[in-house]
C-alpha cells in the first residue's frame, strides 16, 4: 500500500458514530505490538515518545530524533501511521510547512497540530493558526499526500477548572469553523469531558471530532453516541506499562 493510499484510508477510519480508536504507541517495537493484535492505524503520543527517550514533552525532544522515531515506526508497519507533532516544531508558517514535508518523507501519513504556544502560556491566535494549518495543507498538497492535519484546540487543556469549560465553547467553535476552512481533516478537543459540550461540538462540525480518553470522560459507547469519530488514549498506555514494569521488577526481585 502505497502512502497516498495510507492516507485515503486512514481518513476513511473516521466515522462519527462509530470512532477510530488509537492506543497511543511510543515507538516501533510498541506499534508493532498492537498491529501484531490487530490494530488498524497507529498513533504517537508525544508525552510518551519523549518520556521513553529520557525528555519531557513540549518539544524538548529533538527534532531529528522525533523523525528517526517516526521513520522506524513506519518502516515497522504497514498500516496508516500518525504523528503527534505538537506544535509542528515551529512558529511561522515556512517552518511548519518545512517539518510538515519531513514528516511525510518519514512515512507519516497524520499529524496532531496544536494551537498552543510550545513553551508559552497561550495560545495561537486563531489568525495565526489558520495561516498555521493553511501551510501544512499546502505542504501536504505539494508532496501529494492528502496529510489528515487533525488540528488540536488547547482551550480545555489550559483550563484546568472543567466548570469554566462552558464559557470557552464559543472561542472552541469558532476554532472549529477557522481550522477546518483552512485546511484541516479533524478537530481535536483534549481534556472537554462534559457530554453535553462534546456533543454541541459534534453537532457543529463537519470534519471528525477526536476526544482524549482521560479521567472523568464518558465511556467509549457514549462517545459514540455523541458522534465522536476518534478517541486517543494518550500517555496512559505508556504510563500504565511504565507501572506494569515496576510492579514485575519489585515482585521478582524482591525490591
Amino acid at each position: 500500500m502505497t502512502q497516498a493510499e495510507k492516507a485515503t484510508q486512514f481518513a476513511q477510519m473516521h466515522q462519527p458514530g462509530n470512532p477510530l480508536v488509537l492506543y497511543n504507541i511510543w515507538d516501533a517495537g510498541s506499534a508493532k505490538a498492537l498491529v501484531d493484535a490487530g490494530a488498524p492505524a497507529i498513533a504517537t503520543g508525544s508525552w510518551s515518545v519523549a518520556d521513553a527517550q529520557g525528555f519531557v514533552d513540549g518539544e524538548k525532544l529533538p527534532l531529528e530524533i522525533a523523525m528517526m522515531n517516526i521513520s522506524r515506526i513506519c518502516k515497522t508497519v504497514d498500516v496508516p501511521v500518525t504523528l503527534d507533532f505538537e506544535g509542528c516544531y515551529a512558529v511561522g508558517p515556512t517552518g511548519v510547512a518545512r517539518n510538515v514535508t519531513q514528516a511525510m518523507k518519514m512515512g507519516a501519513v497524520g499529524i496532531n497540530f496544536e494551537d498552543q504556544m510550545i513553551g508559552g502560556k497561550g495560545l495561537h491566535s486563531e489568525v495565526d493558526q489558520v495561516k498555521r494549518i493553511q501551510a501544512a495543507r499546502e505542504a501536504a498538497t505539494e508532496f501529494g499526500v492528502d496529510l489528515f492535519i487533525n488540528a488540536r484546540t488547547d482551550l480545555f487543556l489550559k483550563e484546568a477548572n472543567r466548570d469554566w469549560h462552558a464559557g470557552l465553547m464559543s472561542q472552541a467553535l469558532e476554532r472549529l469553523a477557522a481550522y477546518t476552512e483552512a485546511g484541516a481533516s479533524g478537530y481535536f478537543i483534549p481534556a472537554l469531558v462534559d457530554p453535553e459540550l462534546i456533543g454541541r461540538i459534534c453537532e457543529a462540525a463537519t470534519i471528525p471530532v477526536n476526544v482524549l480518553m482521560m479521567p472523568g470522560c464518558p465511556s467509549a459507547q457514549e462517545l459514540a453516541e455523541l458522534g465522536v469519530a476518534r478517541v486517543s488514549h494518550g500517555p496512559w498506555p505508556y504510563r500504565r506499562m511504565l507501572e506494569d514494569l515496576v510492579v514485575r521488577f519489585k515482585e521478582d526481585t524482591g525490591a
